[in-house]
C-alpha cells in the first residue's frame, strides 16, 4: 500500500484538493499595506480583558490601514464549549462599536472566505491533512492514552525533552500496510505532523513586538487532527485558516511564542508565507506590595461582564485598553482628544514584552474624563439605559424625577473645568440619592463639621428658610443673604477676618453652609450647594429639616 493508498483509506470522501481552495479563496484585493486580521477567540469561556486587548488591536490595525478585521470562532476544543460564550463575544463586539467586517453567527456569513467557524470546516482541513499523508509528511499515531504518560514519566525522571520525537515516536516509521491493518481493526489513532526539523539547528524568526528571536528548529511530531470527531488541533487550524482567509498578521498572546517553531516548519512545508506576528504580553495586576498575573477566578475585572455591569462608557474601557497596549497612547490622546480611537498609529514596538499592568485606577480617571465631557442629557440617558437592565430601582427613581436627575447631572458640568465626580454610571446613585425624597428611607448619617449643636443647627435652617431664602435669587443673591445671615448669627463671613480671630466667631462662613449642605443632603462634600438648593425647593428643604429633627 502506498501513502496515497493510505490516505484514501482514511479520508475516503474527501475530493477536493488544496489547488481548489486556492482557487476558492484567492487573494484578497486589497490596496497595498492594507492589513487583514482576525479575532479568534475560542469559547471555552467567557471574554476578558486579555481578548478584548487583541480585539481592540486588531480593529485599530485594519482600519487604520483599509484592511479587514474579521472574527473566527475557534470551537475544535468541542469538549470545553461553555453554553453562551459565542453569543457573549458577539454581543462584547458589538457593545463595544468593534464590529468585524466578516464573521458568522447565527446561521449568517458575512464575508467570502468562511466558514468562520472552524467545527465547519473540517472537510477543508482534511484536504490538507490527506495531501500531509500522501507526501509522507503526516501518518497515523496510535500510541495509548497509557503509552503517552509513560514516554511522559520517562522524559520527566530522565530530564529528557517532554514530547513525540526521535525513538518516542514510534509510529513514525510504520508502513502503509500497517497501518492500514491497524485502522481496519479500529485501533483510534491521531495524525501527526512528521517533523523534518533538527533541534540543533537554529533559525531566526521575527516578531514585531520582540524583534529578532532565535529559535531551535521544531522536532517535535505534534498531532495535527484528534482522534474521535476528527478535528484539527489548533496548530494546523492556525496555518489553515490563516492562509486561506489571507491573515497579513496574527495578534497573539505571548504563551503562543513557543509554538513557533512548529508553525514555522508548517507554513515552509506548504510553501506558505507566514503572517507577521504581534505576540502581547500577560496582562497584570498590582495587589498589595506584588505584581501577579490577573485571574479569571480571583479578580472581577478581568472579564468583561464587569465593566457593563459597572457602567463604564465604551470609549473609557477601549482607551484603558489602549493605554496597556501602547506605552505612547496616552500621550496621543492628550494631543487628540476628539479623534475617534482607531486613528492611534498604533506600533507592536510599543507593546510591553515583560507584561502590561492594568490599573482600574486609571481606567477610572479615563472614565472620570470622559463622563465630565457628556452633556447632561446624554449622561442621564446613558445612566438610564444602564439603570434599566441592572438596577430596576434606580430606573424607576430617575425615570420619575427626570428633570431634577438632569439638573443635578448638570451642575458645574458645561463649565470650562468641569467636575469628574462619575467613574461609571453604576457610582451615580451612591453620590446623588440625597436628591430622591424615595431615597431617605434609610438609616441617616449627618457628617457634620464644627457646628455639631442641634439646637443652633435648626436656628440656621430656620432663620435661613423662613427669612431669607428666594427661589429667584441669583447665586450671587444667594451667597450675600448667606453672609448677611452669617454676620446676624454670630458667623464671620469674611474668611481672612475669621482666620485672624477665629475665636471671636461660633465658626465662619464655611461652616454656616457646611450645616445647611448636612442638614439638606447628610454630606459635607457635595456639588454646589446654590444649585441643589434650586432642585430641591423651599417645601422640600423644609421636610429634610424635619426629618434631621427627628434622626439627629
Amino acid at each position: 500500500m502506498t501513502n496515497k493508498e493510505l490516505a484514501n483509506l482514511i479520508f475516503p470522501n474527501i475530493t477536493k484538493t488544496i489547488e481548489d481552495y486556492e482557487k476558492l479563496y484567492p487573494e484578497r484585493n486589497l490596496k497595498e499595506g492594507a492589513k487583514v486580521v482576525r479575532f479568534a477567540p475560542s469559547p471555552t469561556g467567557f471574554m476578558h480583558i486579555g481578548n478584548m486587548m487583541q480585539a481592540v488591536i486588531n480593529f485599530v490595525l485594519a482600519k487604520s490601514s483599509g484592511g479587514v478585521f474579521y472574527l473566527r470562532n475557534e470551537d475544535t476544543d468541542q469538549a470545553r464549549t461553555v453554553d453562551g460564550a459565542v453569543d457573549f463575544i458577539h454581543h462584547v463586539l458589538n457593545y463595544y462599536h468593534i464590529k468585524p467586517d466578516e464573521y458568522e453567527y447565527q446561521g449568517k456569513i458575512v464575508g467570502e472566505y468562511g466558514p468562520y467557524i472552524q467545527s465547519e470546516r473540517i472537510e477543508i482541513y482534511h484536504t490538507f491533512v490527506k495531501y500531509l499523508i500522501e507526501i509522507g509528511r503526516a501518518y497515523p499515531c496510535f500510541l495509548t492514552k497509557e503509552e503517552l504518560e509513560e514516554i511522559r514519566e520517562y522524559q520527566t525522571k530522565s530530564k529528557k525533552r517532554i514530547g513525540i520525537y526521535g525513538k518516542y515516536a514510534k509510529c513514525r516509521d510504520m508502513s502503509p500496510d500497517e497501518a492500514a491493518k491497524r485502522i481496519k481493526a479500529g485501533e483510534k489513532f491521531v495524525i501527526r505532523f512528521k517533523s523534518m526539523g533538527d533541534f540543533n539547528k537554529k533559525f531566526v524568526f521575527e516578531d514585531l513586538t520582540q524583534g529578532k528571536i532565535e529559535f531551535p528548529e521544531n522536532d517535535l511530531d505534534v498531532p495535527i487532527m484528534k482522534s474521535g470527531d476528527l478535528l484539527p488541533t489548533y496548530h494546523f487550524a492556525h496555518l489553515v485558516d490563516d492562509h486561506l482567509m489571507r491573515t497579513t498578521h496574527v495578534v497573539r498572546g505571548n504563551e503562543w511564542m513557543s509554538s513557533v517553531p512548529l508553525h514555522y516548519e508548517l507554513f515552509k512545508t506548504f510553501g506558505y508565507k507566514m503572517p507577521k506576528y504581534i505576540h502581547t504580553s500577560l496582562i497584570l495586576k498590582k495587589d498589595g506590595d506584588t505584581i501577579r498575573k490577573i485571574s479569571k477566578r480571583k479578580d472581577p475585572e478581568a472579564l468583561m461582564f464587569y465593566y457593563e455591569e459597572k457602567g463604564y462608557p465604551i470609549l473609557a474601557v477601549i482607551d484603558a485598553v489602549l493605554t496597556i497596549a501602547n506605552s505612547n497612547f496616552e500621550e496621543w490622546r492628550a494631543s487628540n482628544p476628539d479623534k475617534p480611537f482607531y486613528e492611534f498609529p498604533f506600533s507592536p514596538k510599543k507593546m510591553s514584552v515583560s507584561g502590561a499592568l492594568f490599573d482600574l485606577d486609571k481606567l477610572d480617571n479615563i472614565s472620570k474624563n470622559y463622563i465630565s465631557k457628556m452633556t447632561a442629557e446624554n449622561l442621564y440617558q446613558e445612566y438610564k439605559n444602564w439603570a434599566l437592565k441592572y438596577n430596576k430601582e434606580i430606573d424607576e427613581i430617575i425615570s420619575k424625577h427626570k428633570e431634577d436627575t438632569i439638573k443635578f447631572l448638570n451642575i458645574e458640568r458645561e463649565v470650562k473645568k468641569p467636575r469628574k465626580d462619575y467613574e461609571n454610571y453604576a457610582g451615580i446613585f451612591d453620590k446623588s440619592w440625597y436628591m430622591y425624597d424615595e431615597a431617605w428611607n434609610r438609616e441617616l448619617n449627618y457628617n457634620l463639621g464644627k457646628v455639631k449643636d442641634k439646637d443652633e443647627i435648626i436656628n440656621i435652617m430656620e432663620e435661613y428658610l423662613n427669612n431669607y431664602y428666594n427661589e429667584d435669587d441669583s447665586q450671587e443673591e444667594w451667597f450675600n443673604k448667606i453672609k448677611e445671615l452669617c454676620l446676624k448669627m454670630g458667623y464671620q463671613s469674611d474668611m481672612k477676618i475669621y482666620k485672624e480671630n477665629p475665636d471671636n466667631y461660633k465658626g465662619s462662613v464655611a461652616d454656616f453652609t457646611t450645616v445647611m449642605r448636612v442638614v439638606l443632603t447628610t454630606l459635607d462634600m457635595t456639588p454646589n450647594l446654590y444649585d441643589i438648593m434650586q432642585i430641591l425647593g423651599k417645601k422640600r428643604m423644609l421636610k429634610r429639616l424635619e426629618i434631621f429633627k427627628e434622626n439627629y
